[in-house]
């Protein structure tokens, strides 16, 4: 693992991207110190060195809009940083969404990550698992519960009843992601063909 070298700069500073967890959004660029890299550590509260100031200074400190650390990683040169956080609010002082005037929307990646967890739950199974009992039924039944939340989708659909339609499109969006995995077919491949069809 490759740790941070803060002796690279002259003024001791690395520069720190910080990009939401869930978005992937770049959220803004910082500089850090290894003082301040220390108390990001320590609190979960992303900290940068302020130039401007020529000290400490928290994100959030007055706006509370705090930026909560998720992940933390050093580039592989050891002088930069890559900090994934959760924002509490809009980033930037302007009250844009990010520094760099962007609309901070879309948890997309999260179903990647749920990629990871249902492939996970294929080739290691366990009986407490309830992905890993659907993968044991065979691609005929997982089939078949795709089609029966879809069809309960489309009946909440004609109610006004949101949370319960959202509740459904959620189920019919795990159980079609639990059929590709059984496929061996990634959402990727699903959203190039998407892709494919809007370039044509």
């Amino acid at each position: 693992m490759t740790t941070i070298d803060f002796t690279k700069s002259p003024d001791g500073l690395v520069p720190a991207v910080v990009q939401d967890y869930q978005t992937g959004n770049v959220l803004m660029l910082g500089y850090m110190n290894a003082e301040a890299y220390e108390k990001t550590q320590v609190e979960g509260i992303v900290t940068f060195f302020s130039r401007s100031k020529q000290r400490l200074w928290t994100k959030g400190e007055t706006s509370n809009n705090f930026l909560h650390v998720k992940e933390l990683l050093v580039d592989c040169d050891g002088d930069t940083l890559l900090i994934k956080a959760s924002p509490d609010g809009p980033t930037c002082h302007t009250g844009a969404d990010t520094c760099f005037n962007e609309v901070n929307q879309g948890r997309g990646r999260f179903l990647n990550y749920l990629q990871g967890i249902i492939h996970d739950r294929k080739v290691n199974p366990s009986d407490q698992s309830y992905t890993a009992s659907l993968f044991k039924k065979g691609v005929n039944k997982i089939a078949q519960k795709v089609g029966e939340e879809a069809v309960e989708l489309v009946i909440e659909a004609k109610d006004n009843n949101d949370d319960l339609f959202r509740g459904e499109a959620a189920d019919l969006l795990f159980h079609y992601l639990v059929l590709l995995e059984e496929k061996n077919i990634s959402l990727d491949e699903i959203i190039g063909v998407l892709q494919q069809r809007h370039a044509s």
